[in-house]
């Protein structure tokens, strides 16, 4: 699957978000070693605190159906936004404890344009258990 494909999975996913109080859909795909993409979407709480992203929707699904560290290939973000729509930091931990330094992390905006960086580019001083 090439960047445009994974991209197009997650714009497709927006759609899904359950967003009744920030109406900011949020879609990802997640791109798994074996080719099967996962898709995630953002899902709102009146608490806010309980609300997860898109993108922790897409990993924990992946480690719920027995994927690991290692197996994640690249992620793509989509919204609706004037600029690249990067993770929060919360997200970028996340990734961090699955990913690769160097795994493809893809950003969208609203016109549709892709931002490709790596993940070590996105989160340069994660917190990995190489520093325990």
């Amino acid at each position: 699957m090439n960047k445009e494909q994974l991209v197009a999975s997650a714009r497709s996913m927006k759609s899904k978000a359950y967003i009744p109080y920030s109406n900011f859909p949020v879609g990802a795909a997640l791109l798994l070693s074996d080719g099967k993409v996962i898709n995630g979407v953002n899902v709102e709480n009146v608490s806010l605190g309980a609300t997860n992203c898109a993108e922790r929707t897409a990993v924990f699904t992946a480690v719920a159906e027995g994927y690991k560290k290692g197996d994640f290939a690249a992620i793509a973000i989509a919204g609706d936004t004037a600029d690249y729509l990067p993770p929060c930091s919360i997200c970028r931990q996340v990734l961090a404890e699955f990913c690769l330094p160097d795994m493809p992390v893809y950003l969208t905006n609203a016109n549709e344009e892709i931002l490709t960086l790596t993940l070590k580019e996105l989160l340069p001083y994660a917190f990995t258990d190489l520093e325990m």
